[in-house]
């Protein structure tokens, strides 16, 4: 996962500590794996999503295509950086495609994606909405409550140095 997240770094358009910028896609990751616990989401499409969903932004505010462009970068980096079966790949293209103006999916793994990055509002002052979510464990009140606080406090976890390679300003850790 390192040199994947150093190459998608390498061409990250914003600042790497915005509010949509590497400890977001951190706490989606933390997100998303918690989720995938209950859900019986496919991990590695969770774990992907959480890098690429937001690569492509090129603004903190209205960025309509950044999901697609995410998508694009994927499978330009599918086979050199990750692999996946075909089923898997499309699950990651339809999560980052439609993260932003898609509400619901019929498939758990791309509500899993869906809702661990729904789950990190926080981080920009919005109180994640049920409505929006799309998973059981995702809605319950003690999850929102978990996520919401680590994104209030702009968490950064622990493992993202070591794991990731990336070193951050000092800010809130686990």
């Amino acid at each position: 996962m390192r040199p994947l997240v150093e190459r998608i770094v390498q061409g990250y358009a914003l600042p790497l500590d915005g509010c949509h910028g590497i400890a977001h896609w951190a706490r989606v990751h933390d997100i998303g794996f918690r989720l995938a616990e209950a859900t019986d989401a496919d991990p590695d499409v969770v774990r992907l999503f959480a890098v690429f969903h937001d690569a492509c932004r090129e603004s903190e505010g209205h960025d309509p295509q950044h999901g697609p462009r995410g998508a694009q970068l994927a499978a330009e980096l599918r086979g050199e950086f990750f692999e996946l079966t075909d089923r898997q790949f499309t699950l990651l293209q339809e999560a980052c495609q439609g993260h932003t103006d898609q509400r619901h999916h019929a498939d758990v793994t791309v509500q899993t994606c869906w809702d661990s990055d729904r789950l990190d509002l926080g981080r920009v002052g919005i109180y994640p909405n049920r409505y929006f979510l799309n998973t059981k464990v995702a809605m319950q009140e003690e999850t929102i409550r978990w996520a919401h606080s680590r994104a209030a406090f702009l968490m950064i976890p622990d493992w993202l140095h070591e794991q990731w390679g990336v070193q951050l300003p000092l800010a809130a850790r686990d």
